[in-house]
Formats: structure tokens, sequence, C-alpha cells
């Protein structure tokens, strides 16, 4: 199945070719790249960033004035924070963390920043919180200092948009969007990762990107699997207007303030997220417990991804069995945890 190869030299095909124009087309860019799996997209994007540092100083390390500037949000997925290490540690760039969503301590950092190239990466939507990242307050920042605006829809395409193209098509700023980064292998079901962006940065990361240039690129059934849910995606839109039903249901039933299909409840200890986990799975739902180093400790949860697959039953079914673990909300507007099985 497998190219035996990475891209550059003889991985890629004309399935390869026809998911990189589908993908470009869905996110509205000029281009896309191809990668092996989400992270190594990630990896790549960062390090290509950080890269332009040394291709504008050759033969010597950048001086710091000319590093590039990373702001990234708290909550950022592994693979945004260990690119932005490896550019940390080779002294490319400065690295400034902002609040999870704050967009005030985000603008304080950046006016406080004398550097002149500044990049700005964010989750679009969180996979540990299910909540979005504030897309009109970075939109207005980007015009006010400029920055390169770069972000990880991964749990967002397919999912978001009326034709799917992300959490940018649903805020309605896919203009504002340098690059953007995604995976395969959420709602598209399948494998693998990519970087929609223009033709000039997909060079720059096709030739400074090494998560990219030394992996094997991905079998070609599987690119073929891709394109066919692409299609499928495209064709029976329907599919996201049940799952964004289930949202609205799941919030009607629970009282909850959720803003997307990824669901978070927050147990606490391993031991109450595990136990919470076992009663779930002899109810009939496979929800698994989130526990360190993937959340901090005593903040273990459930999470919960709704799907088109499910149905209104399993939903009314599972916030029963849920029911134990749920918040439970006062008059005031505070809320409290229900006592725990």
């Amino acid at each position: 199945m497998g190219p035996r190869g990475s891209a550059l030299i003889c991985g890629y095909t004309t399935y390869h070719k026809l998911v990189e124009e589908s993908l470009a087309r869905l996110k509205k860019k000029e281009d896309c790249l191809l990668c092996p799996t989400g992270f190594s997209a990630n990896m790549a994007a960062i390090t290509a960033l950080g890269s332009i540092t040394s291709l504008l100083s050759p033969g010597r390390k950048p001086a710091e004035h000319e590093r590039i500037a990373i702001f990234s949000d708290a909550l950022n997925h592994a693979s945004i924070i260990d690119g932005i290490r490896l550019l940390e540690r080779q002294q490319e760039a400065l690295v400034f963390v902002y609040k999870h969503c704050d967009m005030f301590h985000l603008d304080f950092l950046l006016s406080s920043c004398s550097l002149e190239k500044k990049v700005v990466v964010t989750d679009s939507l969180f996979s540990m919180d299910g909540d979005f990242a504030p897309f009109p307050e970075l939109i207005k920042l980007r015009r006010k200092y400029g920055y390169l605006l770069v972000i990880d829809d991964a749990h967002g395409t397919l999912v978001c948009g009326e034709n799917g193209g992300g959490a940018a098509e649903l805020f309605e700023c896919e203009k504002d969007i340098d690059i953007g980064v995604g995976t395969l292998s959420k709602a598209a079901g399948c494998q693998g990762g990519f970087i929609t962006c223009s033709t000039q940065w997909k060079r720059l990361i096709q030739s400074r990107g090494r998560s990219f240039i030394f992996s094997t690129a991905l079998p070609v059934p599987v690119v073929a699997s891709v394109h066919a849910a692409l299609y499928v995606s495209s064709k029976e839109t329907w599919r996201r207007s049940v799952i964004w039903r289930h949202v609205q249901y799941f919030a009607s039933l629970t009282k909850l303030e959720i803003t997307s299909p990824i669901i978070s409840i927050v147990v606490g200890s391993e031991a109450g997220a595990l136990r919470a986990s076992r009663y779930l799975l002899r109810s009939g739902f496979h929800v698994t417990p989130i526990r360190p180093p993937t959340v901090p400790p005593n903040s273990c949860r459930l999470r919960i991804t709704l799907s088109a697959s499910h149905s209104s039953d399993d939903i009314k079914r599972l916030v029963d069995a849920l029911t134990p673990w749920l918040p439970v909300k006062y008059g005031n507007g505070s809320y409290a945890t229900a006592s725990k099985l």
C-alpha cells in the first residue's frame, strides 16, 4: 500500500494532488500540502516559520531583533507546543504564551514586543474544553498589529460552516487566516494532516518543514479514502446539520452552555474519572477519561464527541447515564457538581 518514500522523492501521486486541490478549495486558499499526520503538519508549519530567521541571516545565528515572535494560546495542541519548543531550542524565535483565549493579555504582549515579525498561533476549536478561539477579536488584533495568523482547525474541518470549511468559515474570516493546519483523522475519519496556505508559504514548508520532508508519504488507499470522504462531505451536508442539532439537544437536556460537538465534563481526580468512564461503558457508552499529561492534575474529565451517527435517543440515554457527574446550575447562575457514584 505504501509509496515507500517521502512525497518529495517518490511518494506523490495523482490522488495526493487531488486531495490537496480539494482541501485548498474547501479552505479557500491558494494551495495545500498533504502531511503524514496532523502532528507532523503542525511541526512542519511551525518549524518552517522559524527558519525564516536563519534564511535572513545565512552563516550566523540570528540576532535577537531578527528573530520572529510567536504568540501561542496556553491550551494549544501538543504538536504546536513541541514545534515552538524546537524553535526556542534553535534560538530562531522568541515565544510568548498568552492566557487561554484572553485577548487583553494577547494585546498587552503584542504591544510590549518590539520584534517586527510576529506570528499568532491558536487552535480553532480546543479539543479538551470544546470552546472556540475568539476569532472576531483575533482578526481585530491582526489588523492592528499585522501579525501572521496560524490556526489549527483539526476539530472544525468538515464540522463547522455551511460547506464544512471549518471554524474560519463559521466566523466568516477565511481571508484573514494566513496558514491553516488540520487533520484527516477526525471528521474525515481517515488518516493524515494538511496545511492550507499560499503557494509561496507551501514552498517554504516543503523545503524547511523537516517532519514533512523526512516522513514517508501517506499510502494511496488512505489518500483515496480521504478524497471519498471530502466528496461525501460536500454532497451530504445534512450530516453537519444533524451534528449541530445534537449539540442543541444535549444543551437543552443538561442546561449546560456548550458551543460545539466537543463536550467536556470535568470530574477532578483520576480515580473519579476512571470510575465514571467504567460506569458509562457498562451503560453502553464509550467515553474515555482524559488524564494527565493531557490535562493538568485534578482536572481529569470525560470528553464526549457528538457525531451524525448518533441518534436523539442515544443522546437522551447518555445524558441519563451522565447525571451523577453533570454540574447543577442554581438560580443565581452558579454551578455545583452533583454527588458522584
